[in-house]
């Protein structure tokens, strides 16, 4: 291939996860071409700097992305690694998603020091965790639990949970596992019980717009399966305008040429729930997430999403 980069930089953010992830992209570029020098651009997010306010109060997800996208814009870094399930439904004007790279356990995982599996935990146990889509499902499910907000890093979420403020805390699987933590995981959560965020566990690779050259240099590293998947689950968020504020979630895989999905929407309490699922080609992913959307709001998903 010609014209690749001397150099490459990779904007990231600064939490140890955000890190491994951006090395990981870091080890993969250097090994497809080992002339090219390639650096990493550690940032700190608004999204890092609030930690006393659950994220849906103040501006959701895209609090992780911004002064990366800045940095994309003014030319500092040449692309951005995000977690897919941090990165909102729309881009801003000017980006561009090169590539998703193969996704991780896309589960959530049950932590504790005392006790093996939610269904474990007596009437009133605290249970942390920053995201509405958790919160609903655990409240639709297990009404008899105490849910309470947990924001910060993978660590400050453990510290917190060690230092006995949660009886059990839920977090994503793919990060625990990613950082060498999976002796934390107690259980991990089946995806029909807990249908996870849009986009979990799957790496995200954000250019500037102004750049299609780097598309070719970053194919390698897009994972055509996890593409697909996430792209359908995208679309129903999209199409259901979904964000940080807003209870819901999809699953997808890829089986030959077919995409099958589930996804949901919920009220915060978990009192109204409505899941779905469809099944499409692949090469028509987000249309089938539109689709899923349809068949949500046909069940009267909207008037849930209004009332939020």
């Amino acid at each position: 291939m010609k014209n690749i980069p001397k150099k490459l930089v990779i904007a990231t953010r600064e939490s140890p996860l955000a890190m491994w992830q951006a090395l990981h992209i870091q080890s993969r570029l250097q090994a497809l071409y080992p002339q090219t020098t390639v650096e990493i651009l550690g940032m700190t997010t608004t999204g890092d700097q609030i930690l006393d306010t659950p994220l849906a109060k103040v501006g959701g997800k895209g609090l992780f992305v911004k002064e990366l996208e800045t940095a994309l814009a003014d030319g500092r870094a040449d692309l951005a690694v995000h977690s897919m399930k941090d990165v909102p439904m729309n881009l801003p004007e000017g980006f561009m998603l090169a590539a998703t790279g193969e996704r991780e356990d896309p589960r959530d995982a049950f932590v504790s020091n005392n006790f093996a599996s939610l269904e474990d935990l007596p009437a009133g146990s605290i249970v942390g965790t920053s995201s509405l889509r958790r919160q609903s499902q655990l409240q639709a499910r297990l009404p008899h639990l105490k849910i309470e907000s947990l924001r910060g890093n993978l660590q400050t979420r453990l510290r917190k949970l060690d230092e006995g403020q949660y009886a059990a805390i839920i977090l994503a699987a793919a990060g625990l596992i990613r950082l060498g933590l999976q002796s934390r995981i107690r259980s991990v959560i089946a995806p029909n019980l807990s249908i996870p965020a849009v986009g979990q566990g799957a790496l995200g690779i954000e250019i500037s717009a102004s750049r299609p050259e780097l598309v070719a240099v970053l194919a390698p590293l897009n994972h055509r399966d996890t593409q697909a998947c996430v792209e359908a689950e995208r679309a129903m968020s999209r199409a259901l305008a979904g964000s940080c504020t807003v209870p819901l979630g999809a699953y997808a895989t890829c089986e030959n040429d077919l995409i099958h999905i589930t996804g949901f929407v919920a009220s915060v309490d978990g009192k109204q729930m409505l899941v779905e699922t469809a099944t499409g080609k692949r090469l028509a992913a987000d249309a089938l997430g539109k689709q899923l959307a349809q068949q949500l709001v046909a069940k009267g998903a909207d008037k849930i999403l209004a009332a939020l």
